[in-house]
């Protein structure tokens, strides 16, 4: 099976592809501390514990697509690939690997890897032109053209941070619990915090996103990923679809690319001799 794993600044998603389809999945704490032998001790218990072993021992990795926007933990990461994966097939997203998306930005090498995995995926699933709004640690869009360019983006504070600030900044407001409350009218602190926090954010998307589609200038699919999705795209007009494993979609697209074509071709090569020729 595919080992994908998401490294982002707060949580790291790791998921578990057979072939095309999604076996399994976990969210994790994303530790700056955490060491590679941490995190092969970590991986190989989530494996195990998979309903994917059926009790026969954990999952047989077979292959391993990365990416990350925490060079310290990517590098940890790489680590454990090297050594509790050395046979492994490992594919890690940075400058130089194919993802085939085009990166139309002033600095390419700048675009966060997440984020051209996450376009990628969202041009393979939906085709273009699409905008991608990613509920993270910050609160991403992307935007992707029709013939599956990345053109550019925006970025905002996540919903996480504000609530942190207002109350490390607030002298009376409270670091509340992220949920829906009654009515936009709060009738208490916490209720009046989550209003704002959470139809604030949703109004910042909307507008965000309308002006994104205005520039696009044609029938645009809007779609969330992230994990603090689920919160949000309920009180935003503009999201018509969702798709919480966008990343590690992606990351099998790019794992394909980078391996499975030169697999291909290494068959080929070695078929030539009597005529054959595979297709991947």
């Amino acid at each position: 099976m595919l080992l994908t794993i998401d490294v982002g600044n707060t949580t790291t998603v790791l998921g578990v592809f057979a072939g095309t389809e999604l076996r399994d999945h976990w969210r994790i704490a994303t530790d700056h501390r955490r060491t590679a032998d941490e995190l092969a001790l970590l991986v190989r218990g989530l494996l195990a514990a998979s309903p994917e072993s059926a009790g026969a021992g954990p999952v047989v990795v077979t292959g391993i697509a990365a990416c990350s926007t925490v060079p310290s933990v990517l590098h940890e990461v790489r680590q454990m690939c090297r050594h509790y994966f050395p046979q492994v097939p490992t594919v890690v997203v940075e400058p130089g690997v194919r993802t085939g998306v085009p990166i139309l930005t002033d600095n390419p090498k700048e675009v966060g890897a997440d984020r051209v995995v996450n376009a990628l995926g969202a041009f393979h699933l939906y085709g273009g032109p699409t905008v991608v709004v990613d509920f993270g640690t910050a609160t991403s869009f992307d935007a992707v053209s029709a013939k599956g360019e990345f053109l550019g983006g925006a970025i905002a504070p996540g919903v996480e941070i504000s609530v942190d600030a207002l109350g490390a900044r607030g002298a009376q407001l409270l670091k509340v619990e992220l949920a829906r409350p009654r009515s936009v009218i709060g009738k208490n602190t916490v209720e009046a915090l989550q209003s704002g926090i959470l139809f604030g954010s949703a109004g910042q998307v909307d507008g965000v996103v309308r002006r994104m589609v205005a520039e696009l200038g044609e029938a645009t699919t809007v779609l969330a990923t992230g994990g603090l999705a689920p919160l949000l795209i309920r009180e935003c007009a503009t999201i018509n679809a969702h798709e919480p494993w966008l990343t590690l979609v992606g990351l099998r697209l790019v794992y394909a690319r980078n391996v499975d074509d030169r697999n291909v071709e290494a068959r080929n090569v070695e078929a030539r001799n009597v005529g054959e020729r595979i297709t991947p």
